[in-house]
């Protein structure tokens, strides 16, 4: 049974895929892209800070917190790990809903800025139909190993990234921020956005998949492949 510090932290409203608000009680739905935006970065650093707490314990989202016996575990402080990982939970939770409705919110912009050029030309889109300004690549795989976890998620040497987690090209600090996303996902499975060039000579195929970071899968790193930044 829980202890009553797990939530300690809880927000006010229920968990789930959207909390539906924030400490000013204001809806998603009535933020401005500028707020969302702003949201998103706080949220980021929230969860890079939690992330930092979870590896101050040694631990990840996904280690086992009770004895072979099924106690808590006395070499760590399990309440205050399980309050972290439902934070996390909740925040991950939360990041989705943000980035669904700045995604929004960036083709609103677009559109608009379109009507307002006076120019026939039409704005450049990724064969999916996403905004330029949001999917554009930050990196690329340079090279995969047979059999590791990036190789099992189907990327291909050339494929450039534009999405890994919940980092893209506005974030990710001269790739710095994936390794964080991958030690705060080990054995979980994160989304990976990549543009694949044709072999044809055509534009470039937008492709998603999972890539789940494994310790032991017997090379090197928890990936297998070499990214380098664009």
């Amino acid at each position: 049974m829980g202890s009553p510090m797990d939530d300690i932290h809880a927000p006010t409203v229920g968990s789930g895929p959207t909390s539906n608000g924030y400490s000013n009680g204001v809806s998603k739905e009535h933020l401005s892209l500028q707020e969302l935006i702003a949201e998103k970065d706080r949220v980021e650093t929230e969860l890079k800070a939690l992330g930092q707490v979870l590896d101050s314990h040694g631990v990840n989202m996904n280690t086992g917190l009770t004895t072979f016996d099924g106690f808590p575990r006395a070499d760590i402080d399990v309440p205050q790990i399980r309050t972290t990982r439902a934070r996390i939970i909740r925040l991950k939770n939360d990041y989705k809903e943000l980035m669904a409705h700045i995604e929004k919110g960036l083709h609103e912009h677009y559109a608009r800025q379109q009507e307002n050029n006076a120019a026939p030309t039409q704005p450049t889109a990724t064969p999916n139909g996403a905004s330029p300004a949001l999917e554009a690549p930050f990196a690329k795989v340079n090279s995969v190993v047979a059999g590791s976890p990036a190789g099992s998620a189907g990327l291909r040497v050339g494929d450039t990234i534009t999405k890994f987690g919940w980092v893209d090209w506005t974030n990710h600090d001269k790739l710095a921020r994936l390794t964080q996303v991958v030690s705060q996902n080990e054995g979980l499975p994160i989304t990976i956005k990549v543009l694949r060039p044709s072999d044809s000579g055509g534009p470039a195929e937008a492709v998603e998949t999972q890539l789940t970071p494994q310790r032991n899968w017997g090379g090197r790193g928890m990936l297998g492949c070499h990214l380098l930044p664009l």
